[in-house]
């Protein structure tokens, strides 16, 4: 999660493993995300990444399959932020910073029922 994004970052009470191609990276900070929630905050990363699921319970969200193969997400006042897709996630640019959604019908059958656990309990 790009840093100016957030407010209010702070210790976490446990730390998270985040699995990547390219190794495992511990998570220790947590952050305010204006108008969604608190994320976490790996200083080394490169994208935010959002859960579709916990974005759907704040704004509504639409997929559009023909027009623009898109999620779009309408926020308050009707502003839209566009979700384009890439090779295997959607994003959304903001000028330097990008945000990631994937669902978790993508990645759940990439993990055991006992990895999947206990991610879950570390949230």
């Amino acid at each position: 999660m790009s840093k100016k994004l957030l407010k209010n970052i702070h210790d976490a009470k446990k730390s998270l493993s985040l699995h990547f191609n390219a190794g495992i990276a511990t998570v220790r900070k947590v952050g305010d995300l204006p108008g969604y929630s608190s994320v976490c905050f790996y200083e080394d990363g490169i994208a935010n990444v959002l859960s579709l699921d916990n974005v759907k319970k704040k704004y509504h969200v639409t997929y559009d399959s023909t027009a623009c193969d898109c999620f779009e997400l309408q926020k308050e006042g009707g502003t839209k932020h566009v979700f384009k897709p890439s090779k295997r996630l959607f994003y959304l640019s903001l000028s330097n910073d990008v945000a990631l959604v994937t669902t978790v019908e993508d990645k759940i059958n990439k993990y055991t029922v006992r990895e999947y656990s206990y991610t879950k309990k570390r949230m």
